[in-house]
């Protein structure tokens, strides 16, 4: 799971399935309904509760990973690193990678 792309329904039903053929409309911000168009005829009877409990999961997933969304926005760029590992050494990397493992903490499992 890319940690950088907040899941939906269409990753919910990849994730049941990975080579399922379908498309969605959504148009209920316009008053109308949701509806998934199946060009494989849903072999394996996916259910829509199915996808919401999936959809469910990765979220619960995507939520999980928000420390390293943090960290590789506030990390400097590879030039910046590449350059402080040059001019002042590994050490003062070391310290500033530190700081925002420090500021952005994994979650213990």
């Amino acid at each position: 799971m890319n940690p950088f792309i907040e899941p939906d329904e269409l990753q919910a039903i990849l994730a049941i399935k990975p080579d399922a053929k379908f498309n969605i409309a959504d148009n209920r911000n316009l008053g109308g309904t949701k509806t998934i168009e199946w060009h494989d005829k849903n072999p394996t009877n996916i259910t829509q509760k199915q996808i919401d409990d999936k959809l469910k999961e990765l979220q619960n997933n995507y939520k999980k990973l928000e420390y390293a969304r943090n960290r590789a926005n506030s990390y400097p760029t590879i030039e910046e690193q590449l350059d402080t590992i040059y001019h002042k050494g590994i050490d003062e990397w070391k310290k500033t990678i530190k700081t925002v493992k420090d500021k952005y903490p994994k979650e213990s499992k």
